[in-house]
């Protein structure tokens, strides 16, 4: 059964594969937390399960949160909305880098100053077989990432140490993927290349793209594609995204698709009212509300639908 914050589920229900509760700024909030978006658990945790609740009122049941290490994770402030709501929360275990790693991987391991073991898949093993931290929450989800710069030496260090923790766990892969410069591809020949099957894969954001011999390639090697972005439309607008989902669908691909919106309940690294006022629609509840009923006006039905938000996660989750 999968893991989620209140401990193994039978059946996760409807689920939006790429979401995030709290994207924090720790250095940030230890040395100002006196700034107007400031951060006080206990507060933020109900406006998030509030939030999530709305969501479960949509008929989603399940959200799998991202936030990995370099997006500010915390689970003992996941874990307290995961308390105050039915929704269930899947967390993830990785490291979220576009070129350099943190230095405190990037000071050890192979090729860096001091040398040494490389620790990242060793920590992304603990989050997934013992915990996170001290809370007991294990993760059931691996991420790593690449955008406009490519495969850098950081990027394919994370890769590497993902694989790694996935071979040894079983625990399936999703990446932050750089649609623009078909940089999904990159990914999954590495993942491939390291003994990955790529059908344990998410590639995500693969919905900022409308170059659909692109997304079918990917489809081709395996993967799953993550159409998770709905709600930034200044990457790709609505009539795009819901195009190519339905185009997808009609093409016979709903059986590797999965949906999400990359939402943050709060998420500190952004002003939140220049975010409502630029982009609107990116919120939890924009999939339910808006894209699903515009899909179905599309020609997707609505079994397609359930495999896009039931049946593609459970075997994802599995």
């Amino acid at each position: 059964m999968p893991e989620t914050l209140r401990g193994p589920v039978a059946d996760l229900g409807a689920t939006l594969m790429h979401e995030h509760v709290f994207g924090l700024s720790p250095e940030i909030l230890w040395n100002w937390p006196d700034i107007p978006e400031g951060w006080d658990p206990e507060t933020r945790a109900r406006e998030a399960a509030a939030k999530l609740d709305a969501l479960k009122a949509e008929g989603i049941d399940t959200v799998v949160d991202l936030t990995v290490l370099g997006l500010g994770r915390h689970i003992p402030s996941v874990r307290l909305v995961a308390e105050l709501t039915t929704v269930n929360i899947v967390a993830a275990t990785g490291l979220y880098t576009y070129d350099a790693l943190p230095p405190y991987f990037a000071n050890r391991g192979p090729g860096s100053l001091f040398g040494g073991p490389d620790r990242l898949a060793e920590f992304f093993v603990r989050d997934l077989t013992e915990g996170i931290g001290r809370t007991g929450v294990r993760a059931a989800m691996l991420k790593c990432a690449s955008d406009h710069l490519g495969m850098t030496k950081g990027c394919e260090r994370v890769f590497r140490a993902v694989a790694e923790a996935h071979l040894e766990t079983g625990a399936p892969i999703t990446t932050h993927s750089h649609s623009a410069s078909k940089g999904g591809l990159e990914q999954q020949r590495l993942l491939v290349s390291l003994g990955v099957d790529p059908e344990r894969v998410v590639i995500g954001h693969a919905g900022d793209s409308a170059d659909l011999a692109y997304l079918e390639e990917l489809l081709a090697g395996g993967s799953y594609l993550g159409m998770d972005r709905f709600g930034i439309d200044t990457i790709a607008p609505f009539e795009q995204r819901v195009a190519v989902v339905a185009e997808l669908c009609a093409r016979g691909h709903a059986d590797r698709l999965v949906l999400g919106h990359d939402s943050y309940c709060f998420n500190d690294r952004f002003d939140a009212e220049v975010v409502r006022r630029r982009h609107p629609d990116y919120h939890l509840l924009h999939i339910s509300r808006d894209v699903l009923p515009e899909l179905r006006k599309r020609g997707v039905t609505d079994d397609q639908i359930h495999q896009m938000l039931v049946g593609n996660p459970r075997r994802i989750l599995r």
